[in-house]
This record gives C-alpha cells, sequence and structure tokens, in this order.
C-alpha cells in the first residue's frame, strides 16, 4: 500500500483511503464492537470463521494474514485488514514480536461476535 501523502502549509489535512472493504451483502449493522488484542510471539490463531464483517488495523508488531485459498500478506503497524463474514481465515498468526491490533466488529441487532474453529 502506498504512503499518504503528508500535510503541507497549502493542503494542511490529507485524507486517504486505507480500506475499502465490500460486505457482499446487505448488512443490518447497529452497531460496531471494537477490540484491542494482543497475542504473543509466534503465535498462530488458527483457521477461523467470524459471524459478521471485521475490520481492523495492526497497532504494534507484524501478522501474518491469509483467506482460505489467497494469497498471504504480512501486515506491519499502520496497516489494515478485512476478514469477511462466514470466510475462512486461514492465517492470522504473530510474528516474532508478537502483535497487537484493533478490530472493529459490524453486528446486527442482538447480535454477538462469535468465531467458528473448524477441526477444533
Amino acid at each position: 500500500m502506498p504512503a499518504a501523502a503528508e500535510p503541507t502549509e497549502e493542503q494542511p489535512l490529507i485524507r486517504a483511503i486505507l480500506l475499502d472493504a465490500r460486505l457482499g451483502q446487505v448488512t443490518n449493522v447497529s452497531r460496531v464492537e471494537i477490540r484491542e488484542i494482543k497475542m504473543l510471539p509466534g503465535h498462530a490463531a488458527g483457521l477461523h470463521v467470524h459471524n459478521g464483517p471485521v475490520v481492523g488495523s495492526i497497532v504494534d508488531g507484524t501478522v501474518t494474514y491469509r483467506i482460505d485459498g489467497q494469497p498471504g500478506s504480512v501486515l506491519h503497524a499502520g496497516d489494515v485488514f478485512f476478514e469477511p463474514e462466514g470466510e475462512r481465515i486461514a492465517q492470522f498468526d504473530a510474528g516474532e514480536q508478537g502483535a497487537t491490533w484493533l478490530a472493529y466488529f459490524l453486528l446486527a441487532p442482538s447480535q454477538e461476535p462469535a468465531i467458528d474453529l473448524p477441526g477444533q
């Protein structure tokens, strides 16, 4: 992802799109729950599936992120990610320094965030 431009005296405010997450279906979102999540160095989250869309940003450390069947990437502090509802997240693994990230759970009325761990 290219770096955002820096503000200048002539343009003191810069807005950059970091993520344009396509939900794939109309989602009735009535609230957003934001969690700070910390993971020990080298810990693997394991294959998992969320019951709603999750967007987030890496605060510290690195994470290897991969949706099942797609190429993976290493996310660093400042990078953003999207875990689509119902998609199999094959990897969300902390790097050698561990990782901290903010996760924004988009929730329908009376829905609570849930995670399914296939095969466990």
